[in-house]
Order: C-alpha cells, then sequence, then structure tokens
C-alpha cells in the first residue's frame, strides 16, 4: 500500500492517514486520574531484543549517553524509520511511555532508539554536568551519532513532558537546515513554556508532582556532590521548596545560567517553534496539570504550517487513556494508549512515501 507522505515544503499530511479523535475512559476525565492512572496502568511484559550503546554527546568534557538500541534485520536496517525516544524529567529509557511507544513501533517494523538524558538511566558517574531542559544538542548529537553508524535513511524524534521540550527546541534550531533525513518531531505533553510549568507545579493542587520530582532530583543531586566534590557543593544552597529554587539555586548555577529566569528564557522550546521547518505532531492536554502552555506559544504551533497541534481537553500529564472500540491489532496493541498510538501511525503516514520528500 503506497501511503502519501507530507510534503517537506508545507509539512502537510492528511490526518485522515492518521488522526483518531481522543476519548477519554469515562472513569478517568479529570486530569490527575488521567495522569496517575496513565502512569500505572498495566502493560503487557516487555520483552525485544535489545543492544546498549553509550554515545559521547559533549566532546568537551567527554559527556555521555546510554542508549537502547533495538534494530531490525541488517539486511533492512538502513531504509527502516528509526525512532529516537527522548524521556520527560526524572524518567529514563525505561519509563514505561518509552516501552510503550517502543513495542508499538517495533512490531510496525522500526529501528527505536530509546535514548537517556545525561546522568539518567544509573550514568551519575558518566558526565561531571548535570541534566537540563537547554540541553537540545545531546539528542542532536545522539541522531547525528546513529545516522553515521549505521547510514540511517529516515529518522524522527520523539519527547515527552521535558523531552519534548528539548525535541521541540533541537527542531526550532535547525529551522530549515535540517539534514534531509530528519523527517519528523513529535512532542507529547512537551514542557514548551518552562517557567510557566514551573511554576504551575508549586500551586497546592499540584505539590504531590512537585515533591515527587524534587524528591527524586535532590536526591540525583545529592550523588554528584559526593561525586565530583570538586564542582559540586550542597553548603550554601538552602532548602529547596519548589523546582523554581531547585533550577534557581542549582541547576542555573552549575549549569551556566544567572538564574531561574535567564535558564527558563534560555531552554524554552517557546522561543524558536516558529523557526520549525519539519513535519512535527504536538499533543497537549488543556487539563494538563501542570504543564500549561501560553496564547502566544499556542498561537505560533498553530500558525506553522509545519506542525501538526492537537489539543484535547483530557488526558492530562503524558496520559491520555483512551476508550477503545476496537479490538488489539494483530500484535496485540490497542488504542488504549491514544498518544502512542497516534504519533504512531502519525510517524508511519510521514514515511510511507519517503522519496517524495527528497525527490529521489
Amino acid at each position: 500500500m503506497t501511503i502519501p507522505t507530507a510534503d517537506r515544503r508545507s509539512g502537510a499530511v492528511d490526518r485522515g492517514l492518521w488522526f483518531t479523535p481522543f476519548e477519554p475512559l469515562s472513569f478517568l476525565r479529570g486530569s490527575h486520574g488521567q495522569t496517575l492512572a496513565g502512569n500505572y496502568w498495566r502493560r503487557p511484559p516487555f520483552q525485544i531484543p535489545v543492544h546498549a550503546q553509550d554515545v559521547i554527546v559533549d566532546a568537551a568534557d567527554g559527556s555521555r549517553v546510554l542508549c537502547h538500541c533495538h534494530w531490525q534485520p541488517e539486511q533492512v536496517r538502513t531504509s527502516r524509520l528509526t525512532l529516537v525516544i527522548v524521556h520527560g524529567l526524572e524518567g529514563s529509557s525505561d519509563s514505561r511511555y518509552v516501552q510503550g511507544i517502543t513495542a508499538r513501533a517495533w512490531s510496525e517494523g522500526c529501528n527505536i532508539i530509546r535514548m537517556n538524558m545525561r546522568n539518567c538511566g544509573g550514568t551519575e558517574t558518566w558526565t561531571p554536568t548535570l541534566y537540563h531542559s537547554g540541553l537540545s544538542n545531546d539528542v542532536n548529537a545522539v541522531l547525528h551519532h546513529f545516522v553515521d553508524a549505521y547510514q540511517l535513511q529516515r529518522v524522527a524524534a520523539i519527547g515527552y513532558s521535558m523531552g519534548g521540550n528539548l525535541v521541540l527546541k533541537l527542531a526550532g534550531e535547525l529551522g530549515n537546515q535540517a539534514p534531509p533525513w530528519l523527517i519528523a518531531a513529535v512532542g507529547v505533553s512537551p514542557a514548551a513554556d518552562l517557567a510557566f510549568s514551573a511554576d504551575a507545579l508549586h500551586e497546592p493542587s499540584n505539590r504531590f508532582y512537585e515533591w515527587h520530582f524534587l524528591r527524586n532530583l535532590m536526591r540525583r543531586f545529592r550523588r554528584k556532590t559526593s561525586l565530583f566534590p570538586d564542582i559540586y557543593t550542597a553548603q550554601d544552597i538552602g532548602p529547596i521548596r519548589s523546582i523554581r529554587e531547585f533550577d534557581d539555586r542549582i541547576t542555573a548555577r552549575f549549569s551556566g545560567f544567572t538564574g531561574a529566569d535567564d535558564y527558563y528564557s534560555q531552554s524554552s522550546a517557546a522561543r524558536v517553534v516558529a523557526q520549525i521547518a519539519i513535519p512535527t505532531l504536538v499533543l497537549h492536554a488543556l487539563d494538563d496539570p501542570f504543564i500549561r502552555m501560553t496564547p502566544g506559544t499556542r498561537s505560533l504551533l498553530m500558525a506553522n504550517p509545519f506542525v501538526d497541534f492537537v489539543e484535547t481537553t483530557h488526558g492530562g500529564h503524558c496520559a491520555f487513556l483512551a476508550r477503545t472500540v476496537a479490538p488489539p491489532d494483530l500484535h496485540g496493541h490497542s488504542d488504549r494508549h491514544w498518544a502512542e498510538a497516534t504519533l504512531v501511525r502519525y510517524l508511519l503516514a510521514i514515511a510511507g512515501n519517503h522519496e517524495q520528500v527528497h525527490g529521489s
């Protein structure tokens, strides 16, 4: 079957090929219900052959990240669509949504690269630096590493939450200079407006999430102080009671920013989304409890002809648990996890007739 593809000049792709409206589970219409259930909803066992590989992402200090790769047979590997998946804040390549996309896309014949951000996936000893929302070049380094190593012809980048910000930021920074093999980008619940989302986490109704992130971030920071005492000290940090305080006193201080506001301003994808020039899908729920998208960012996304912006009433944060009406496919995948099913269909639609995009 020949599938029409996106025209790289316009980013348009027929929604009839990939889009189905999101209908939330009737008993999970609330933002917190969706968000929490999405994190714990039972999935089939994750059993796909995996090869781990480390990638240098910062030649200046030798920082490396750990990627878990799932390759299709060697004779078709270079021509198959390859997905690079980037997790969210305090997640890893083993996050459940990462595994869900992997299983679904693998069964469709894609190569998969599950990327850990710096320090994540048990790699605190691999880099003297912290990880943060501005390190879009780390994603770029991973993309180029595998394209060069395996002569990959078609690659797409997918990011969730903080990873979504990194992917959208990279796409915007590349603009119309994006390499021809980078055929698409996807951001699910992307933290594209970092300052507004950090402040939303401090709202009383979201303190549970904020404390969860802070507990893990502080545990990781204490680990870095023990590993690299010449770089990090906790003596004058003081009590940290919010994500904004963490970013102001720790992220900004040790990552070259003047403060939280400077960090948020320089690292938010919102600053560059108007420059995105490859087909890009953005999925965002209006009831996401702590990811806030400003009207200005929303307008920029909707005005960009390369961006398919899908905003649902319900869905929570990175959840999108749907009411399923069709039975699972031959590989056992249903549309229960609507975002995962949607983004895979979107990318397959774009990749389906790729030769037309590049004139080969």
